[in-house]
């Protein structure tokens, strides 16, 4: 694997080059955006502001209104299928680029994702869900340990009727982040969660009485302040929770936890370690609004890719302490 150092050497000599020869499609594909947006929203304007006048013959422009906003929705169509191009050729040449640099054994597939059966044997979100997505899979290994990583959108919905017997469906995310499973060396006998600390944080001591109560697995006091201030850990094994979770271990979860500012999901279950990052924004996508050429936004790429490398570190999985049976 690469420094940054390197990343800024491959991005000035060859990323740069293809990232400018993007901006035209880029700004193609913003104008068609800017084109349908003007041409639904100002009809609509029109419509709503003018309908009541007495003074406006709105019959003789309805006809033209309803073109124009038609039109707006044509442009939509061609900006979404242009965006897609532009879409496609970022991950080809740039992304793709990034991660091959990175580590050139790793694979890469720009529209491919963990599975539901990776997503789900990590018993971290137990919510059923309704509707799937991800992408940018990543598998590799690093040193001796495998490991597979993609962005994940889970969602569930939910239908209302209101009064006048009109249903409403709303979406609601369980989990939107990058999704991480590796080796870890060990076939466990039970299930270890370590999952961020909501309940105290919001009731203080009256949430360590409700964690008690939550979960599928019995809650686990650790003597590790700094821990728990971030994080709760239920297990189906207390010994055994005990025994993974070493002051080593914990210390390099909350590293993690700092390093990222993000919420962490945790599981040891199988013989892996799963780790839910979550972040509320699209990862791993081109610019459309602003100038794609910024080596920032190359940086956060490569920061994001490296987490996989970060987890293994941090959490000791190369030392290979444990021996599978």
């Amino acid at each position: 694997m690469i420094p940054l150092e390197e990343i800024k050497d491959l991005y000035t000599n060859q990323l740069k080059h293809k990232l400018l020869g993007l901006e035209r499609t880029r700004k193609n594909v913003l104008t068609l955006y800017i084109f349908a947006i003007v041409l639904i929203f100002v009809p609509v304007a029109v419509y709503f502001l003018f309908k009541n006048s007495p003074d406006v013959h709105f019959s003789r422009f309805f006809p033209i209104l309803i073109l124009g906003a038609l039109s707006g929705v044509v442009f939509i169509f061609m900006a979404i299928k242009k965006h897609r191009v532009y879409r496609a050729i970022f991950k080809k040449e740039v992304v793709s680029r990034i991660v091959h640099a990175i580590d050139p054994e790793w694979s890469y597939q720009a529209d491919a994702c963990l599975s539901q059966i990776e997503y789900s044997s990590s018993d971290l979100f137990r919510t059923a869900f309704d509707r799937y997505n991800g992408d940018d899979l990543i598998s590799g290994v690093i040193e001796s340990t495998d490991f597979r990583c993609s962005e994940l959108h889970t969602e569930y919905k939910t239908t209302t009727t209101d009064s006048k017997g009109k249903s409403r469906t709303e979406w609601h995310t369980i989990f939107k982040g990058l999704f991480f499973h590796a080796d870890f060396n060990k076939e466990f006998f039970g299930k270890t969660y370590v999952v961020p600390d909501q309940m105290e944080k919001l009731f203080g001591k009256f949430g360590q009485n409700i964690q008690r109560y939550t979960g599928n697995a019995d809650l686990v006091k650790l003597e590790n302040p700094e821990f728990e201030k971030y994080f709760v850990v239920h297990a189906t094994d207390q010994i055994e929770a005990r025994y993974i979770l070493t002051p080593t271990m914990m210390e390099a979860m909350v590293k993690l936890r700092k390093e990222y500012n993000r919420s962490i999901h945790i599981s040891f279950s199988g013989s892996r370690v799963y780790c839910a990052f979550s972040f509320g924004e699209d990862l791993f996508e081109p610019r459309v609004f602003k100038s794609g050429v910024n080596f920032k936004d190359i940086e956060t790429i490569y920061n994001l890719f490296m987490i996989n490398a970060t987890i293994i570190k941090e959490l000791n999985l190369n030392t290979r302490i444990w021996t599978k049976k």
